[in-house]
């Protein structure tokens, strides 16, 4: 269960928009030294895809062990595809970090959204980040619920999304775990912080 440290109300600027969101500030149930794949049992993502891609997979998913087993992995989570920060900054700071990335033995750099697949795949080649980085949908936010990392946009015509959020996980044991206050906010979740977390 999520811990409660702060309560409150502010407004926060998310895509231009200036919006009321609270600022009750939950830690996240998964923690540094904990397991991400136990934390969401039975949960899988959906990769980056075109339709037709989906289709001739028979819209298979991808279980976390196989994402995180065995790897060393940098995640990061956002509110949505297509939104400011997210991809005027978030994403920008891992794609152009990527090489640093490489250069320190991580496997994979992965971004993850509620939204799905089809959007993350089109997102993806709008940012020119596909190649660099492997972009995964959470469509019912299973994933963010189980590491209670959701934030209610519905103010912002949102609904329920992801916190602003990374990761540094090697072989599924979280070692370095960074939230942000609000959506609007990339003060410890982009690609410069988790390099010096690595």
């Amino acid at each position: 269960m999520a811990s409660l440290i702060a309560k409150g109300s502010s407004s926060s600027v998310l895509g231009g928009l200036r919006v009321a969101v609270s600022t009750a500030r939950t830690y996240a149930s998964i923690a540094v030294g904990g397991d991400i794949v136990s934390a969401a049992p039975g949960v899988s993502l959906q990769k980056a895809r075109s339709w037709d891609e989906g289709v001739s997979s028979k819209f298979a998913t991808t279980p976390l062990k196989d994402i995180f087993k065995g790897k060393k992995v940098v995640i990061f989570g956002l509110p949505g595809a297509y939104t400011g920060v997210c991809s005027q900054q978030h994403v920008p700071s891992y794609r152009n970090n990527i090489d640093k990335f490489k250069a320190k033995g991580i496997d994979s750099v992965i971004c993850v959204a509620v939204n799905d697949p089809y959007t993350m795949n089109g997102w993806a080649e709008t940012l020119k980040a596909k190649d660099a980085i492997e972009f995964y949908g959470d469509f019912d936010a299973s994933f963010h619920k189980s590491l209670d990392l959701t934030k209610d946009l519905s103010a912002a015509l949102l609904g329920l999304r992801s916190e602003r959020w990374s990761a540094y996980v090697e072989d599924g044991k979280v070692k370095a775990l960074n939230v942000e206050e609000a959506p609007s906010d990339l003060k410890v979740s982009g690609a410069e912080i988790i390099l010096g977390q690595i």
